[in-house]
C-alpha cells in the first residue's frame, strides 16, 4: 500500500502512450483501494504531463497492480478490443449527484450504440436537460471508462469530445458504427 511511503491524500498519475497520443490517469489510494481521480485524454498543444500538473499539482508518478491493469485494459480497448470497465476502480463520490446520475446513464449504453444528449436527459427524468447533459459530459473524469463518446446530438452529429471530434469518431468507428460524408453517425442503433 503507498500510503505508508506518501500521505493517503497524495495523487499519484499514470502515462499511457497510445496512437491517438499520451493519456494520463491520475489516482489516489484509498481505503478501497487504488480510485481514479481522472483520466486525461491528449489535448491539442497541451502535453498529459502540462495538464496532469495544471489540475493535481502536488501529484507524483507512481504506479500500482490496479492501474497497470486498468492502463493494460484501456490500451486493449484504443485497439479496437471490445473491454467492459467496471467502475469499482474510479472514484465517482467525487462528482456532484446530477453528474452522477449523468455518468452512470452513459455507462449504461453498450458499444456499438449512441444516444443523444436530449434521450439521456429524458431517460433521467429531465425533458428539456439535453445542454447540462451535454455539460456534465463534458466534465466526465473518466472518459473512455465511462464512454462518453457515445453520445451524440440528435442530428446525428458529434457534439464535443474532450479528446477532440476527430478521436471521438474514431473511437466509435472502432466500435463498428459509419459516418455520413458529412460527419453525422449513421445508425439506428440509439439508446434509451
Amino acid at each position: 500500500m503507498v500510503c505508508r511511503e506518501y500521505a493517503c491524500d497524495t495523487p499519484f498519475f499514470t502515462l499511457l502512450p497510445s496512437a491517438f497520443g499520451t493519456l494520463s490517469i491520475v489516482w489516489q489510494e484509498t481505503g478501497w483501494g487504488a480510485k481514479v481521480r481522472r483520466v486525461f485524454l491528449p489535448h491539442k498543444g497541451t502535453s498529459a504531463e502540462s495538464l496532469i500538473q495544471m489540475n493535481f499539482p502536488d501529484v507524483r508518478p507512481l504506479s500500482c497492480t490496479t492501474i497497470v491493469d486498468l492502463a493494460e485494459r484501456i490500451r486493449s480497448y484504443l485497439s479496437g478490443e471490445a473491454v467492459d470497465f467496471g467502475l469499482d476502480v474510479v472514484a465517482l463520490e467525487k462528482c456532484s449527484g446530477f453528474q452522477k446520475r449523468v455518468l452512470l446513464a452513459e455507462y449504461k449504453i453498450p458499444r456499438g450504440w449512441v444516444s443523444t444528449y436530449g434521450k439521456i436527459a429524458r431517460g433521467l427524468g429531465i425533458p428539456s436537460g439535453a445542454r447540462a447533459v451535454g455539460r456534465a459530459l463534458s466534465h466526465n473524469p473518466f472518459p473512455i471508462i465511462i464512454p462518453c463518446h457515445r453520445a451524440i446530438r440528435s442530428t446525428g452529429e458529434l457534439g464535443g469530445f474532450q479528446g477532440g471530434l476527430n478521436m471521438k469518431q474514431a473511437l466509435l468507428e472502432l466500435e463498428g458504427l459509419e459516418f455520413s460524408e458529412s460527419g453525422k453517425v449513421l445508425t439506428d442503433r440509439i439508446y434509451y
